[in-house]
């Protein structure tokens, strides 16, 4: 397995589509909402890549099996923090340590970046909640009724931080 930054998304797009779709049929709670057509992927990938945001694909003989997003804080007040974003494993190559490769590589981007804190949220009761704990995150709280689901419920968000140093 590969970790790759990408600084274009046009060449892996069909993977990238496959991997979001796939993500949210399974119920990720990532922003999305099943069903998501391949144009609403699409044009979410599309508009991803800014200047404050890196994005890194795990791949497998030349498949995407996995991304994570570092968003770099642009505020003169917060050049000091990053959050993780979108951490996506495809459902068929899950429990193979993807998600703790990506997050590691997201981690050591945002240290040659200058950064000491790493924030991310996450909902309450996934099981990325113990990847985060097993990774050093601390809670930081909770927000009740933050995140809808596709049959309406509403679930609670958990926020994390990590100190870089």
């Amino acid at each position: 397995m590969m970790i790759k930054e990408l600084n274009s998304v046009d060449t892996y797009m069909d993977n990238l589509v496959e991997l979001l779709v796939l993500t949210v049929e399974e119920g990720a709670s990532i922003g999305f909402l099943p069903p998501m057509l391949e144009t609403e992927a699409k044009e979410y990938w599309e508009s991803v890549l800014k200047p404050e945001v890196n994005l890194y694909v795990a791949m497998m003989n030349d498949k995407i099996v996995g991304s994570i997003q570092l968003h770099l804080c642009p505020k003169p007040n917060g050049k000091h923090r990053a959050e993780i974003a979108k951490l996506m494993t495809h459902p068929h190559f899950r429990r193979k340590g993807i998600a703790r490769l990506l997050m590691e590589k997201a981690e050591e981007r945002a240290k040659n970046e200058g950064c000491s804190l790493v924030v991310l949220d996450t909902r309450e009761g996934d099981e990325s909640n113990f990847l985060y704990a097993s990774l050093g995150y601390y809670e930081a709280g909770k927000i009740p009724y933050y995140a809808m689901s596709a049959n309406g419920e509403l679930h609670s968000t958990v926020f994390y931080y990590k100190a870089l140093f």
